[in-house]
């Protein structure tokens, strides 16, 4: 059985948009590479890092630490410009929209494509570079707190 984006899918940021990191409530989950790499970004320790602009979710039993939203649930850097921190986004940002439930089927990539401008205009990514991008996904967990 073949993969539908066999021959790679279309994507680009749209100008403008900022449907991703705005609009609804969500979590921007950090595995210890995006705490890392934002860390560095902003010059920041961990501890102040994690005050400053984050929020410990319950997860029941076990918790994990998401950015923080402001009131009208934009991402917590994003401002008039886009997004403040674009070079040391997480990883969940730098993947989207190659993430495993989107690309799940071609009708939930169609789906995504009703809320994202982006989808299926733009440049090409090649199957292989979806596949890199989904693993990247696999392969960094988000902090995971007892």
């Amino acid at each position: 059985m073949s993969c539908f984006y066999e021959d790679g899918l279309r994507f680009s940021c749209v100008e403008g948009c900022r449907y991703c990191c705005s609009c609804e409530p969500g979590y921007v989950f950090l595995s210890q590479p995006d705490l890392d790499r934002l860390c560095a970004h902003t010059g920041m320790d961990e501890q102040a890092f994690i005050k400053t602009y984050c929020r410990i979710v319950d997860m029941g039993a076990f918790s994990m630490i998401s950015l923080k939203e402001k009131q009208n649930y934009d991402c917590v850097f994003l401002n008039e410009k886009g997004c403040s921190v674009y070079e040391g986004r997480p990883r969940q940002c730098r993947t989207y929209p190659f993430w495993m439930s989107i690309l799940e089927s071609e009708e939930h990539w169609e789906e995504e494509k009703k809320s994202c401008p982006g989808i299926g205009v733009g440049r090409l990514y090649s199957k292989e570079e979806i596949d890199d991008l989904l693993r990247i996904d696999l392969e960094q967990s988000p902090i995971i707190r007892d």
